[in-house]
């Protein structure tokens, strides 16, 4: 069946990230078990609250306090969490623009947060003069705003459902194994994200 529809994931597919960065900023905080409550294959259930908006930015701050036993500015705290976001190079906006022109549906797919939407948000708007990645997109998810996440089955066919799409018409793109997996489960056509992007895309999509 033909791919009408490419669903993405956000972090390590369009927007670089390193999840160390992070680690370092709150080691150097001196919260040195850091690595133990969050990585990119796993994390605590503080972090998963977060992601699915079950609790508040504010919350999350207090709770890290008080996990760490400093007396870290929200700020300090902000700065540490948002480490991991890097930038968003214009080659891939363009890619974007180009695909929604050839007549691909175009959807996202994101495990985030409050802190980190607003911090790329911001930088889009700095670096791009773009108001948001909602712009590229037919529909966006972001965990914390629906209140589920990957790797979730459920997620998945909550994206079929409201973005009104078929699974056999879809491929989705991420940069983890465990989120690929969950994809398969509801049935889509997944891809674990090995190249740049585009050169990937270039390598599964059909040929028009």
């Amino acid at each position: 069946m033909k791919i009408r529809n490419i669903v993405f994931d956000l972090g390590g597919v369009l927007l670089n990230i390193n999840y160390q960065l992070t680690e370092q900023a709150f080691v150097q905080l001196g919260i040195r078990n850091f690595a133990e409550l969050y990585s990119q294959a796993e994390q605590s259930n503080l972090f998963n609250k977060l992601e699915t908006g079950k609790i508040e930015p504010a919350d999350f701050r207090s709770e890290i306090r008080s996990l760490s036993g400093l007396k870290l500015s929200d700020k300090q705290i902000d700065k540490a969490w948002n480490a991991m976001l890097l930038d968003m190079p214009k080659h891939r906006i363009t890619m974007l623009k180009e695909l929604k022109q050839s007549g691909y549906k175009l959807f996202l797919l994101s495990n985030t947060n409050e802190i980190h939407y607003n911090a790329y948000t911001k930088s889009l708007k700095e670096k791009h003069d773009i108001d948001g990645l909602e712009e590229f997109f037919n529909h966006s998810f972001f965990s914390h705003q629906i209140g589920m996440r990957k790797p979730d089955t459920e997620t998945f066919k909550y994206v079929l459902e409201e973005a009104k799409i078929n699974a056999a018409e879809t491929i989705f793109i991420d940069d983890s194994i465990q989120h690929i997996k969950g994809a398969r489960r509801a049935n889509i056509k997944s891809y674990l994200m090995k190249d740049e992007i585009g050169w990937f895309l270039m390598k599964i999509l059909p040929r028009k």
